[in-house]
């Protein structure tokens, strides 16, 4: 944590300016969103979309990958997709005699895991210790994957057959969980009249390269949080763990994520310092997803009674002035 607050570059306030730019021409009408979005990317996080059909997850996933010239895999999960599927496989080589390992599409920059519920848990936590510590263990060695390394996954929340729920230790290695919502009735008609985000992400180039992300990612680091906002942070978090209605309150992962998250959105709003709006606006999509409410399973949240319990611990912790 700096003790004073480390002005940022212009450089870098331009390149996030103009990945937001690039991305709301694809996502429109929801600059929140890609505004969130785009901190995850700058906080090293990895990002579950959680919504309907058809509001625009994969394509807002699409918009991030194409804004960074990187490697770039997509993943539909099935309920028959293996673990190897996603790592890689061991093969024997007939000309070199020996086994070799095949690299699966997980070693890429940006990683778009499609209907991550409809895989079965096994698959599911082939991705765990690849979120967690950026390698992969195939028989015994690990395999650094590339840097940067992002992890966007979507699921649909209503729709229940087929699927397997992520459980909480797959949730909490996510940062964030959005939801993007319907457009507003005039942006959807500026969609229409557009020919949708399709037409748009065709035309997307990079306005940044893998370097400048990982420079973005350092600065976002750097940006200073005083005292008063870290034990503002500390106590929405052991509240938590202390409210009747909690039965898992967010773990110490969970208050570091927050920590990185408010300093990434700070960067993205051109301020070197962190102010406790951060704080309350992020608490939602980085908090949320890592509790589980009395009288629930793990696996089968009630939807929306988490948000609404984190905004209801935020009208009981004072912010600092």
């Amino acid at each position: 944590m700096a003790s004073e607050p480390i002005p940022i570059p212009r450089s870098s306030i331009e390149r996030v300016e103009a990945l937001r730019e690039n991305v709301e021409q694809v996502l429109q009408g929801k600059p929140e969103v890609v505004e969130l979005s785009i901190a995850a990317l700058l906080a090293r996080g990895h990002l579950l979309l959680e919504d309907v059909p058809g509001v625009g997850k994969t394509t807002l996933a699409h918009a991030l990958a194409r804004s960074i010239d990187s490697e770039f895999q997509r993943v539909q999960f099935t309920s028959d997709l293996m673990p190897s599927d996603i790592i890689g496989v061991t093969i024997f080589s007939q000309d070199r005699q020996e086994f070799e390992f095949v690299k699966g599409p997980l070693f890429t920059n940006v990683l778009l895991a499609d209907e991550i519920n409809r895989a079965t848990p096994k698959t599911q936590s082939a991705l765990l210790e690849a979120m967690s510590e950026g390698t992969v263990s195939i028989e015994q060695e690990r395999i650094e994957l590339p840097h940067p390394f992002l992890v966007i996954a979507t699921q649909n929340p209503v729709e229940h057959s087929g699927t397997y729920p992520l459980p909480e230790s797959q949730r909490d290695r996510f940062m964030m969980r959005l939801t993007i919502g319907y457009p507003s009735r005039e942006d959807e008609k500026n969609i229409l009249r557009s020919g949708g985000g399709q037409r748009a992400l065709a035309r997307l180039e990079p306005v940044m390269s893998s370097n400048d992300l990982r420079e973005l990612q350092e600065h976002a680091a750097r940006i200073h949080v005083s005292e008063g906002v870290v034990d503002y942070m500390l106590s929405i978090v052991e509240a938590t763990r202390h409210h009747p209605d909690v039965r898992l309150g967010v773990s110490t992962r969970g208050t570091l994520t927050l920590h990185r998250a408010v300093q990434a959105l700070a960067l993205v709003r051109e301020r070197d310092y962190v102010v406790p709006d951060d704080v309350k606006e992020m608490a939602v999509p980085v908090l949320a997803h890592r509790i589980v409410l009395r009288g629930e399973s793990v696996l089968s949240p009630r939807d929306g009674e988490a948000d609404r319990m984190i905004r209801t611990i935020l009208t009981t912790v004072a912010a600092p002035r």
